[in-house]
């Protein structure tokens, strides 16, 4: 159940924004047990952004909340994906591209609860 929230200081067409959903749906794959099958993905783009004083140049923060991968697996992977993928798509160079990885040990969806604990 991986949620990947994609901050943009660029404005992003529609065909950029499919491009982007489609391409982080088959990333997300690099982390065992994860697809795009339950992939959340939510894109904002012409965030005011702004990074060593200045916001200018295109810049991305992703947001990765991962279920159930407390080793991390795949992250290193993932993470050379993303930055390409934002390097192709928006032009984002890699020192502009930051993403924060976030442990999700609950998580609901309806009315059905996951907990970590329940899969040990």
């Amino acid at each position: 159940m991986p949620f990947l929230k994609f901050q943009t200081n660029c404005a992003v067409s529609e065909a950029q924004e499919t491009e982007l959903k489609r391409r982080f749906g088959e990333a997300i794959a690099l982390v065992p047990g994860k697809s795009e099958d339950y992939l959340l993905f939510r894109l904002e783009d012409s965030c005011r952004l702004w990074l060593r004083g200045e916001n200018a140049a295109p810049m991305v923060y992703l947001e990765a909340a991962i279920f159930g991968n407390e080793g991390h697996g795949g992250y290193p992977a993932f993470t050379r994906e993303a930055a390409k993928i934002a390097q192709e798509v928006l032009q984002v160079e890699p020192e502009h591209f930051y993403i924060k990885f976030e442990d999700i040990t609950a998580w609901a969806v309806g009315v059905q609860y996951i907990d970590r604990r329940m899969f040990r």
